[in-house]
């Protein structure tokens, strides 16, 4: 009710001077969407997990990064090992799931499908923050041995799958002799882990270009391999 000879802007004013807003003019608390609150936690985790370790990581940190209070981030992880498998699943889709599918669908030949896989992992798994996940792998994963079970099987068997099969198809294709590709796998995938530990260590000593060197072993195999030039 208003009083006689006041108006509403004289009461919003008389409000304000007493130091609480005006009704019509509160802010409403922006709420996150749960995917986009989900996203902002998995963020907040690399950034934790990158400094400090798997071991040395801790939901308190990773609640403070994300700015939401330790219980929601419950909500959506029930403990470090549960976000840190989060975040291994969120990162790797985006690479292996792109590489999956461009292989099944590629028809040109084994270098040029090469050449495309590889270009594909030195932007996504090399020059990009998932880096770190590949580095914690290889610094703690001896020490948590479930851990380095679950990422063998979401990340390393699917990067194994993927090679054989090319390999495979050049096999078919007659673009190579020898079968080494299909039984070590491991030896295509190594300088990916090179690049890595070398972009985390060593980079500001002696810039690496991991593009080149990626297309350098490219060659490099397919010549073992008894390459035949379309």
């Amino acid at each position: 009710m208003v009083k006689r000879g006041t108006t509403r802007s004289d009461q919003a004013g008389t409000a304000a001077e007493r130091g609480r807003p005006a009704a019509a003019s509160r802010p409403r608390a922006r709420r996150l969407a749960p995917e986009a609150r989900r996203r902002g936690i998995l963020d907040a985790a690399l950034i934790v997990f990158a400094e400090n370790g798997y071991a040395g990581a801790r939901m308190d940190d990773v609640a403070a990064r994300a700015g939401v209070a330790k219980g929601t981030l419950y909500l959506y992880f029930e403990d470090k090992k549960a976000l840190f498998e989060g975040l291994v699943h969120d990162a790797a889709d985006p690479i292996l799931g792109v590489i999956e599918q461009r292989v099944a669908s590629f028809e040109g030949n084994t270098r040029e499908l090469l050449a495309t896989v590889f270009a594909h992992l030195a932007a996504q798994a090399v020059h990009s923050p998932r880096r770190h996940l590949i580095k914690l792998m290889m610094g703690e994963g001896e020490r948590f041995p479930e851990l380095a079970d679950f990422y063998y099987r979401e990340v390393v068997s699917r990067g194994i799958a993927v090679l054989r099969s090319i390999n495979a198809r050049a096999l078919a294709r007659g673009e190579i002799t020898s079968d080494a590709g299909l039984r070590f796998p491991q030896l295509i995938m190594a300088p990916l882990l090179v690049a890595v530990m070398w972009e985390s260590l060593f980079a500001r000593n002696e810039p690496l270009d991991t593009s080149d060197m990626l297309m350098t072993h490219v060659d490099l195999v397919l010549r073992g391999l008894g390459w035949r030039e379309p």
